[in-house]
């Protein structure tokens, strides 16, 4: 699959907010080389691999039975595997190379799972990860407009229910990315900032606007009823801007490649 047709497959299956942001990553993803035995932290559902790669990954990973049983069926891995990211069942020097998506920001114990992923990997391997930045809570659009309405305290506390209801707790820079991910024995060796302020307003108003997907996806287990072109034309047209965004300092997400030290 080209980079070009990756918003679709997206698209047809998620809610448009969540579709793009993963079509971005995926096509950031894609461009780096991941020698198997392949190791994905964090797999949920298995959507995003079983459409960003064009094999399987050899292990997903994930404390959540109940995606895993969908990841299983989507066949975007060879095994899956519950448990947890900070105790991991494998000898160490395991595997060729690693994947988290948008996954560590939700993880409390981050240095302990950062340090179980460096003691699987073989020295050299890459490890790549996409983690949002502070600026993920800086841009949203709700706070802006209460702080200009003089109700900053009310902006403060809409800023702190939306990090709840994401589940996100680390939004760290590169700088912060860097000390922790050295610490665990990595070198981060590229990093780039994606999705645009105008995107994550997207992404934002999303999460209001797709209210509808996540009733149909407590009737039916399916996010989009009508999964079809003429269905999700106009959506495709307009969030496909947001996809073909470059890369730019004033992104609100990370995209990291980072390497094991080698020993």
């Amino acid at each position: 699959m080209t980079e070009s047709h990756l918003l679709w497959p997206h698209l047809r299956d998620l809610p448009f907010f969540r579709g793009t942001l993963r079509a971005v990553e995926a096509r950031l993803m894609r461009r780096v080389p991941l020698p198997p035995p392949v190791l994905d932290i964090g797999c949920g559902d298995g959507h995003f691999a079983s459409v960003a790669f064009e094999r399987p990954l050899d292990v997903g990973l994930d404390p959540d039975l109940r995606a895993l049983r969908e990841a299983r069926r989507r066949g975007g891995y060879r095994l899956l595997l519950q448990a947890d990211g900070a105790h991991l069942p494998y000898p160490s020097g395991t595997f060729a190379s690693a994947i988290s998506n948008s996954v560590l920001e939700h993880i409390p114990q981050l240095d302990a799972v950062l340090a179980e992923v460096a003691r699987v990997l073989r020295p050299g391997a890459p490890f790549v990860l996409t983690v949002p930045n502070p600026g993920y809570a800086r841009e949203l659009t709700v706070p802006k407009l209460l702080g200009r309405l003089g109700l900053a305290r009310l902006g403060e506390a809409y800023r702190d229910w939306f990090m709840r209801m994401s589940r996100t707790v680390h939004l760290l820079d590169e700088e912060g990315w860097g000390e922790k991910l050295a610490r665990a024995g990595f070198d981060v060796v590229e990093s780039c900032r994606y999705f645009s302020p105008r995107a994550l307003a997207m992404l934002e108003w999303g999460h209001y606007l797709g209210g509808p997907c996540l009733v149909a996806r407590w009737l039916t287990g399916r996010w989009i009823l009508a999964p079809w072109r003429w269905n999700l034309f106009l959506t495709e047209r307009w969030v496909r801007r947001y996809y073909e965004e470059t890369p730019g300092p004033e992104g609100t997400y990370n995209f990291y490649l980072a390497r094991r030290r080698m020993e």
